[in-house]
Order: C-alpha cells, then sequence, then structure tokens
C-alpha cells in the first residue's frame, strides 16, 4: 500500500496472490439506509463485476436521460471485484419511470432489486463493508489458514492500520495523488498533464501511444487512440481541443478540462494526496502503538466526534473497547495537530514534503481544496474467519466503512497487497 510501512502483527506472512478473478474478491455493503418500500427515489441493489460504482452511475444516467446529479450512493466500491451496494434515483415518481428502471441493461451490472425509497441516498450512509476474499497461489493452504486465522484474533484485539488502499490512488497506473500534488502546486496545466498524458510501461499499448501523444501536444491524435477505458481522460481533452481551436491554451482552458470531470472524481485528486501523507503519519503513529494512548492524541467516537477531557486511563479504557480511536490528520488548511511527540511527527511529515498547512487552499480551483480533518489511524475488524479450501485461504471479515480490507490482507499476507 502506497506509503505504508508498518506492521502491526508478528507472524510470517503467508503471501499468496488475490483478484485472480475479480470473483474472488466479494464485496457486500453493510447499508444504513434500508428502502421503505414507498416513496418518490427508487433504490437499486446492484450487483456489479469489474467495473467502478461511478462507472455504472454514469451508464445508468446515459440510458436513463438524466441528471447524474439525481444519483447517489453510499460508498464507491472496488472495481477489480464482485460487488454488491444500492444505488438510488431521486424523484422518480410514476410507475412507468419504475419500469424503466426495471428494463435498463447496464454492462456487467445485475440489478437484484428495485424498490422505492423515501429519503434520498448520500455518500457515507453506510456502516461498513463485508467481504469474502479468496488467497491462492499458497504452499501449503492448511498452515496458511492457520495463521490467518492467528493475525485475523490478533487484528480483532488491537484493530488495524487505517492505511489507504491502492484503489485510492490508481493501479496499475499510480497517478491520483500526483495530479492532487500538482493542484496543491496551484499548476494546472501540470495537474491535467499527469492525468491524461505520462505513459506508464503496466498500461495497454494504445493507452500509452494516447498519452504520448497529449505529451507531444497532439490532442486529436491522442483522443483518436484512447480505447473505452479512457472515458474521463476524453472528457477533458475534448474541452481541450475546444479551446484550442479558439487559440492558445490557457490556464482557464486546463481549468475547464478539470471541471468537465464529475465531481466525485475532480474531488478524488487532493483526497488522494492527503491519503498519501495521511499514510505516512499512520506508519509513523502504529509504530508507537496501534492501541496505546499517547498523551496528545486527538481522539475521536465512533461518530466522528473528537472525545475532550478524558484522562489517559479513561482515554485506554475507551480504545480497548473500541469506542474511540487515536488519530492522524488528513492534512488541509484547518486541520489542528496532536499534541506532544505526536504532534512533532504530525508536522514533520509536512516538513519532509516542503508542505504548510495553506498549500492545501488551491486558491486557482478553491473547490478541490479541504480543510482538512482528523481520521482514525485505526479500525476495527470483526466476524472474522479463514478457512481452506481446495484453491486457497478463503478470508471473511467486516470493517468499518471507509476503511479498506487490503490494509487487513497486507497483515495476513506481508506482501503488497493491490
Amino acid at each position: 500500500m502506497l506509503n505504508a510501512n508498518t506492521y502491526v502483527t508478528s507472524q510470517k506472512g503467508i503471501g499468496g496472490t488475490i483478484r485472480n478473478q475479480y470473483e474472488d474478491f466479494y464485496v457486500e455493503e453493510i447499508p444504513e439506509v434500508i428502502p421503505s418500500g414507498e416513496g418518490p427515489n427508487v433504490y437499486i441493489w446492484i450487483e456489479k463485476l469489474g467495473r467502478t460504482t461511478l462507472d455504472v452511475v454514469l451508464d445508468i444516467s446515459r440510458d436513463l436521460h438524466i441528471s447524474r446529479k439525481r444519483m447517489g450512493f453510499a460508498g464507491m466500491k472496488d472495481k477489480k471485484a464482485l460487488t454488491r451496494q444500492w444505488i438510488c434515483i431521486s424523484n422518480m415518481d410514476s410507475e412507468k419511470q419504475m419500469q424503466q428502471v426495471k428494463d435498463l441493461d447496464i454492462y456487467k451490472t445485475d440489478f437484484l432489486k428495485v424498490v422505492r425509497g423515501r429519503k434520498k441516498l448520500r455518500m457515507g450512509q453506510l456502516k461498513g463493508n463485508k467481504f469474502k476474499i479468496l488467497i491462492r497461489d499458497l504452499d501449503d493452504i492448511e498452515e496458511s489458514a492457520n495463521i490467518a486465522n492467528e493475525v485475523l484474533k490478533e487484528l480483532q484485539t488491537t484493530g488495524v492500520p487505517n492505511y489507504f488502499g491502492w484503489q485510492r490512488f490508481g493501479k496499475p497506473r499510480t497517478n491520483t495523488h500526483l495530479v492532487g500534488e500538482a493542484l496543491i502546486e496551484n499548476d494546472l496545466e501540470k495537474a491535467v498533464g499527469r492525468y491524461i498524458g505520462n505513459p506508464s510501461e503496466e498500461e495497454h499499448e494504445e493507452n500509452q501511444k494516447a498519452r504520448q501523444a497529449y505529451d507531444d501536444g497532439n490532442l486529436e491524435e491522442s483522443l483518436n487512440l484512447m480505447g473505452k477505458g479512457m472515458r474521463y481522460e476524453k472528457m477533458m481533452i475534448r474541452e481541450l481541443i475546444k479551446d484550442s481551436k479558439k487559440g492558445e491554451l490557457t490556464e482557464k482552458s486546463y481549468k475547464n478540462a478539470l471541471y468537465a470531470l464529475p465531481k466525485p472524481l475532480q474531488r478524488m485528486f487532493v483526497h488522494a494526496y492527503q491519503s498519501y501523507l495521511f499514510n505516512e503519519a499512520v506508519s509513523n503513529r502504529v509504530a508507537m502503538g496501534i492501541d496505546k494512548y499517547i498523551p496528545g492524541d486527538i481522539i475521536i467516537d465512533n461518530e466522528e466526534h473528537i472525545v475532550y477531557e478524558k484522562t489517559p486511563e479513561e482515554y485506554q479504557e475507551l480504545m480497548d473497547s473500541f469506542e474511540a480511536n487515536p488519530t492522524c490528520p488528513l492534512y488541509g488548511t484547518k486541520v489542528p495537530f496532536a499534541g506532544g511527540a505526536v504532534g512533532e511527527m504530525e508536522e514533520n511529515v509536512l516538513k519532509k514534503y516542503n508542505l504548510e498547512k495553506s498549500d492545501f487552499e488551491v486558491p486557482k480551483m478553491p473547490r478541490l481544496g479541504s480543510h482538512g480533518l482528523r481520521r482514525s489511524m485505526r479500525f476495527q475488524v470483526w466476524d472474522a474467519s479463514a478457512q481452506a479450501t481446495d484453491e486457497g485461504v478463503l478470508c471473511e471479515f467486516s470493517i468499518n466503512k471507509g476503511s479498506y480490507a487490503t490494509a487487513v490482507l497486507r497483515e495476513i499476507m506481508k506482501v503488497d497487497v493491490i
């Protein structure tokens, strides 16, 4: 995991591989909002394979000829996986509209339920996610299952380092945080170039050619070379081509290209760079003791409210029961630092990258800037078990929303997990 440098379990890693098939990685949303069966909004319980949540949402809005803004979901689910989650379409009052939804045929996506709901579904309205993940290519499956169970048992006691996984940064082309870094530097041309250009050898050859054409200044050629997987690059480059017909590309041209993207993706860039820095802070804080209160820690409860005026012993009791957790900063303009040794560590992470809090204002595109916040540096895992199968070790567990299953697998496998 990018910029994640610390383990909390001491067992030998079992190695192995995941996602050999998308079906090996199963994710099911644990919803906070259950549709009532009545109301003006339509809820769809989808099962998708090998697609992002945003891809499915855009396909639905396209086929229904409605605005993407009328659609909501609680969380982004893995692309390289078999996943289930709720998607909500607002203001679909008539039975004709309901039938139009039921008649949709979306690529690699099944509609398991279509029901009405009173409230709209918003980002973050989920309790967590259940996972069933098969680890393959193991030397000794039985022994590996035993080790996996030992690790899971320990993690249920200590918690898991709350690292952001590779999905936040992109794979095989890890550049989302680099676009965010360019935005923090207020260099919009560089941000656009890092997203559209900057070819990676791990990509399909045609995609590399498309990106190289962009870097060479050949916008039309770049667009013509772009494959189906470059949906968002096409959105951006069409804006640039339109502006280029008026003359030289300007800073406004690059701003328009970024604003051509769906808003969740626009916001992802700076978030990804914050996540990159957060992972480093978590690595450092975990090394101080993942389940130990340290004077100066900023502690939050499960509603993400800061817990004040407790004794060190009371803070430790709250941590032991997972009623509260220490935090690390998602760096931003207004995020507070912890006190004592923890706060000194947090400030040193910023200094290492020659950054200040004010850099996260992004004055040229303030909508993409961030005040920052405190995020738990560990998360709880429950209902965890591992069993040997003919194909490998099947791990099952549930975790808090916003946390990554790969952080759990990283402790079991002790290898880089994507």
